[in-house]
């Protein structure tokens, strides 16, 4: 199976260069007066790249099922892929709905980042531990990232609509929340840059620490701001560590997981600070000219009607098929683990999303911030709760 393994990789990443490709071509859409329509010659060739993409990463998802011999969303290599993809599938059927290219330019990049995020996590296919076995894993897993994927176009809509009203002309909350969000895209940027880099260099530092009585020896791939506490460095010739992760970050991963953030929030913030300097002004405030043609009503109609789409699917995925799986696995339907706890609080959110907008009339400025906002969680679940806070999950 080594063989289809390298062709289950090659077509994942023959697929996100073509996402990339896709995301330039809708960028070259911006001077098209025909972009609002979505019928200009760009924009056909935009979205068959992208869709040519999802067909390749199809490919990549069924040589690894083969190779496997089980479906490829058992840990976070294989969900976070999965998510991207599903990101692409999200958008390729809303584009058809709407036909606006402006959407590609700003869904692409989150699904690139997404998938490219994936890769810090181990890649290795490996036989599924008996908890996994079960026909609840498809069911649950493959819904509950559908779902997110298709909340996840709402916030690509409504980041659209945000930079393309707020005024730039002053500071504000406003403008200062939105340079947070893209501070946050840069951090995700840094992490794919820094891990790139040192992964080219073979760069390679191990650590021995104490879990449970055990010592146990992990592998940091990017240089030690954090060590594990109690931990000592093993290899020679490498980056003392900063300081030691808290005591509470017992986990086999945790530190390593923590070092790896601590990179990204750094090299993302090095990375905007060199953004403003050469735009010299914000960088919301440097996109905004470039939107002017966007319709703000249709791109806040777009917003909403992907929550209305994702947040059932979302709710059967991560609520009610979770469930059913946790009783049979684990004879309770609740446990109050960390993963459970933040996609109730995931649910809420948008539960909240859908009746203001409904019953208050939360249209425009407002369904955008919520929008954002949702998608921040649904990340702070894939990022943190994943990297940092140990539990029941934590197998994946």
């Amino acid at each position: 199976m080594g063989d289809l393994t390298q062709v289950s990789s090659a077509l994942l990443y023959f697929a996100f260069i073509l996402y990339l490709v896709a995301t330039f071509v809708f960028a070259g859409t911006i001077r098209d007066k025909r972009t609002d329509k979505g019928n200009g010659m760009l924009g056909k060739v935009a979205i068959t790249i992208t869709i040519i993409g999802f067909l390749t990463q199809i490919g990549y998802f069924i040589t690894r099922w083969i190779a496997s011999q089980h479906a490829p969303v058992s840990n976070l290599f294989e969900f976070t892929t999965f998510f991207g993809m599903m990101l692409v599938f999200a958008f390729i059927i809303i584009y058809f709905i709407y036909r606006l290219n402006l959407l590609g330019l700003f869904t692409l990049p989150v699904a690139l980042l997404i998938i490219a995020y994936a890769s810090m996590f181990p890649r290795e296919i490996s036989p599924l531990i008996p908890s996994l076995k079960s026909h609840w894993l498809y069911i649950h897993v493959t819904t509950a990232a559908t779902g997110e994927a298709i909340l996840a176009v709402s916030f690509a809509a409504g980041l659209i609509y945000l930079i393309r009203q707020i005024d730039q002309t002053q500071r504000s909350k406003r403008t200062t929340w939105l340079e947070v969000v893209m501070y946050a895209v840069f951090s995700t940027l840094g992490f794919v840059i820094i891990s790139s880099l040192f992964s080219a260099f073979h760069y390679s530092a191990a650590f021995q620490f104490p879990v449970e009585g055990q010592e146990i020896t992990v592998e940091y791939q990017l240089p030690a701001i954090t060590g594990p506490n109690d931990g000592e460095l093993q290899t020679e010739g490498v980056m003392q560590p900063w300081f030691e992760a808290p005591g509470w970050m017992h986990g086999e991963n945790a530190a390593r997981k923590f070092n790896t953030l601590i990179w990204s929030v750094l090299t993302g913030a090095v990375l905007y600070l060199l953004a403003r300097l050469m735009l010299r002004k914000r960088i919301a405030a440097a996109i905004q000219p470039l939107l002017k043609r966007a319709n703000p009503d249709l791109v806040d109609e777009i917003s909403y009607r992907a929550v209305a789409i994702g947040f059932p699917v979302f709710t059967l995925g991560a609520l009610i098929f979770a469930m059913i799986w946790a009783q049979q696995a684990w004879d309770r339907f609740w446990g109050w683990d960390p993963k459970e706890v933040w996609a109730l609080i995931t649910w809420f959110f948008y539960a909240a999303f859908l009746h203001l907008r409904l019953s208050r009339g939360w249209h425009g400025e407002k369904s955008a911030w919520l929008a954002v906002g949702g998608f921040a969680i649904i990340m702070f679940n894939l990022v943190a709760v994943n990297l940092i806070i140990a539990g029941l999950h934590s197998y994946a």
